[in-house]
């Protein structure tokens, strides 16, 4: 422990708050004087800020590359959102342990809780029997996801204070200078943010200090019984509120700025789901429960002698005699007012913002725009919009995808934490993206199996995206799975591979008209079956788009408000299947077959070794199945059943007495020649054979 460290750690738990910022102030003047000596404080690679999901994820993908990382977590144990969040503790999202397959990949898309592994103890589906479980289940799943796969988290480590520092040296042009609250400084190349957003979203207006919060309101039914009750809010935490209490009560209702947004109507899972939405019932079958719309900033809340709530407006509140000691209430005027019914209790159920606090200006991290505000300003890179090497991960990275895709939540932010760690990799390390390469004519059953297999794909939909490179003469490709398709314009630089003849993008999407608030997702005829029809479907179904080169950043930045991607110069969607089990021969695999050939301009079929021989003798170019295969001797070899179809065909004379007489090798020899020789035969024969199935 140097000096600074034995000052401060003597003086800080018995100094006051205004102490407190002052030996802030006196720690960041001396990193600054130290910032040439690495052994004043520790330094790191990597630093992450949170051992939650999204910041164990990402310790596990640095730890699994031998990189230099620490976790910083202000808390005892990993996971403290979950210790204290839902109130109710039953959680949303699905545990579901059995789908009738054993390909892990696949579960992982109806499995919502499990982090990425190789451990197969740490699926979540050996923590909890529920579908949806219980909030202590997922604290006991990250305290052994830490501690089995030995990640580096520093425990009762709260940072308080990040500050930027500047020097050429850095990877990024300067280092991150961290301040925990027993004033111990930390420096770091890359700064990875996985605080997640934990700090109560609050409306002032007159009145709001009668409201109680949702982080602090009791769970407690017995609390309420005989009482009315207004809750501000219409999400997931205000139901699960009201779903708590809905038996006991003598009515509910709930007051929120805009229209309830359903789960299965926006296809968007942070949006109301069915496990909450028994006021739902209680409204429309006008059972007292209630939902309104209005803007909060425009409520006043009364509290009367008797200590009971009423709704006034504020425009009531400042057109009021200063004289007046009383507020007019709107029943006053208009005695049919919705909510003229006083209330015992108000409670607050608005959601959760990221924590800026901690950031110094330096730093340099901003709010997002309009309904995104309570995120940080991130690329879809999922960097900060205004500081390199500062990452945000996890449900802080939600605004990448807010209302589109699962981004915010474990069962999306797994797989968008992997991305930041193969960027950084190609960045930092010059290790490229991962890729694998295949000859051509594997490239329809490459995409079949990812649009089959894949959660990454199927979780982030119209965010990330499999993307296949073509190689010279399109005898080869290169497969790159899960690019975040908002950068597709810097895919070279972002993951050292070459475009060198054309890509396509293989992503899952939406009907284009089919999710929103307003839509009825039931109607009939709602899906589509016909291949012809395939471009109308509505449910998750696989689109695959065709560039002859890579887009440009004008392109991408000009790309219609509901396409994720530019205009291509080809696009196939292969039509949606009510079992999501694209593997129909008629109406998935042909029609995406025959879209590739149209595209590539070469024949993507497998042939029979005879069909190959046949084609070789007949055509001045053949399929590619038979160049790759055939014709380098891989799939036709002279044999007593091909010789004698050669003589019944007419393609050769009866050679047997020939054959008979040489050496058993020299006759194997000769015939593989004779076979392969360039004959002419006559047209009947020739017809003859172009009317047997030569097509696997």
């Amino acid at each position: 422990m140097n000096r600074f460290d034995t000052f401060a750690t003597t003086m800080l738990p018995s100094a006051s708050k205004c102490v407190q910022e002052l030996l802030l102030t006196f720690a960041f003047s001396l990193a600054s004087t130290w910032a040439d000596d690495l052994s004043m404080f520790p330094y790191h690679d990597y630093c992450i800020i949170g051992a939650g999901p999204s910041g164990l994820q990402m310790a596990y993908f640095l730890q699994h590359a031998s990189r230099d990382y620490v976790v910083f977590e202000r808390s005892h144990m990993p996971g403290r959102f979950f210790a204290l969040y839902p109130r109710h503790r039953k959680l949303i999202s699905i545990n579901k342990r059995y789908t009738g397959k054993a390909n892990r990949e696949f579960n992982l898309r109806h499995d919502w809780n499990s982090l990425i592994s190789h451990d197969s103890r740490l699926l979540f589906r050996h923590y909890s029997p529920d579908y949806f479980p219980d909030a202590g289940a997922m604290v006991r799943y990250l305290k052994d996801f830490a501690s089995l796969l030995h990640l580096q988290v520093h425990y009762n480590t709260s940072i308080i204070h990040v500050t930027l520092e500047k020097d050429p040296k850095a990877w990024n042009g300067h280092y991150f200078i961290l301040t925990d609250q027993n004033a111990q400084l930390y420096k770091c190349s890359v700064l990875l943010v996985a605080t997640g957003t934990w700090v109560p979203h609050k409306v002032n207006f007159p009145g709001s200090e009668y409201v109680e919060g949702y982080e602090s309101v009791s769970v407690d039914p017995e609390d309420f019984v005989g009482q009315s009750v207004l809750i501000l809010g219409r999400g997931n935490s205000a139901f699960e509120t009201a779903e708590n209490i809905l038996g006991v009560t003598n009515f509910i209702h709930m007051v929120s700025r805009s229209r309830v947004r359903l789960s299965w109507a926006t296809h968007y899972v942070g949006d109301l789901r069915a496990i909450n939405n028994g006021l739902l019932d209680t409204y429309q079958l006008k059972s007292l429960d209630g939902l309104l719309e209005g803007d909060l900033e425009d409520l006043v809340l009364v509290k009367d002698k008797k200590g009971k709530l009423h709704i006034t407006l504020r425009f009531y509140l400042e057109n009021r005699n200063s004289s007046e000691e009383s507020v007019t209430l709107p029943q006053d005027e208009l005695d049919n007012f919705a909510t003229r019914a006083p209330y015992d209790r108000a409670i607050r159920c608005l959601g959760w913002k990221f924590d800026f606090s901690i950031f110094n200006k330096s730093v340099g991290l901003m709010h997002g725009k309009g309904s995104k505000k309570k995120y940080p300003l991130i690329k879809p890179s999922y960097e900060a919009k205004a500081t390199r090497g500062l990452f945000i991960l996890g449900t802080a990275s939600h605004s990448v995808d807010f209302r589109k895709s699962a981004g915010g939540f474990i069962h999306g932010f797994r797989y968008t934490a992997r991305v930041v760690h193969r960027l950084l990799e190609v960045r930092h390390h010059g290790i490229p993206w991962p890729s694998s390469t295949h000859p051509i004519i594997q490239l329809t059953n490459s995409i079949v199996k990812r649009v089959n297999e894949a959660s990454g794909l199927y979780q982030m939909f119209t965010v990330l995206a499999d993307v296949i490179l073509l190689k010279e003469n399109a005898t080869e490709f290169e497969y790159l799975e899960e690019f975040p398709v908002g950068v597709l314009q810097d895919l070279e630089w972002r993951t050292g591979r070459k475009v060198q003849n054309g890509l396509f993008v293989i992503m899952m999407e939406y009907g284009r008209n089919f999710s929103g608030p307003d839509k009825d997702v039931f109607y009939y005829n709602r899906a589509v079956g016909e291949a012809q029809h395939a471009w109308q479907s509505n449910f998750l179904h696989p689109v695959i788009y065709y560039y002859k080169r890579l887009p440009t950043e004008r392109e991408m930045r000009l790309c219609p408000p509901d396409w994720p991607l530019p205009r291509p110069d080809a696009i196939h969607h292969i039509v949606e299947d009510f079992l999501t089990d694209w593997t129909a021969q008629n109406a998935h695999i042909l029609p995406l077959r025959r879209f590739l050939e149209n595209c590539l301009g070469i024949d993507l079929r497998r042939f029979y070794a005879e069909s190959c021989f046949l084609f070789a003798l007949t055509h001045q170019k053949l399929p590619v199945f038979c160049q790759q295969g055939y014709m380098r001797r891989q799939g036709l070899l002279g044999n007593e059943r091909l010789r004698h179809h050669a003589v019944e065909a007419g393609l050769l004379e009866d050679t047997a007495a020939v054959v008979s007489l040489k050496e058993p090798e020299e006759g194997n020899a000769f015939l593989h020649d004779h076979l392969l020789e360039d004959r002419m035969m006559p047209d009947h024969h020739l017809q003859h054979l172009m009317s047997t199935k030569d097509e696997l």
